[in-house]
């Protein structure tokens, strides 16, 4: 039976999950999430340049993006941003995670002091 992995989310993440509208699609992006206690690294997009060490999943009809980083020692899963994925846009996920490591106000390699999903 594989292992089940701790998930945390993070606080720029848990405020992205509020603000999404669309019921539908925050409850899809939950579901998502709890997918990844088991197997962390299937299914996933391992990233590059700035985000190297972070993973992404697709989720609700392929239009979101969940960033999160794995703790492998302690075998936690770190849910970092989640957002649309509109490629070229400002907005675009992984343009505004950018940004908000540009900024300081996104961290990388911290495991503590998150909320446990």
């Amino acid at each position: 039976m594989p292992t089940r992995w701790q998930i945390s989310v993070g606080p720029v993440a848990q405020k992205q999950l509020r603000t999404i509208k669309d019921r539908r699609a925050q409850q899809a992006l939950e579901y998502a999430i709890d997918s990844l206690e088991i197997e962390p690294d299937k299914r996933v997009k391992p990233l590059s340049g700035k985000l190297v060490g972070c993973f992404s999943l697709r989720a609700y009809a392929q239009r979101y993006r969940i960033i999160y980083k794995i703790d492998w020692s302690s075998e936690e899963v770190v849910v970092l941003a989640l957002g649309l994925r509109k490629e070229g846009d400002r907005a675009d996920i992984y343009n505004l995670v950018e940004r908000l490591l540009n900024r300081g106000l996104l961290l990388l390699l911290t495991f503590s002091t998150l909320s446990i999903f």
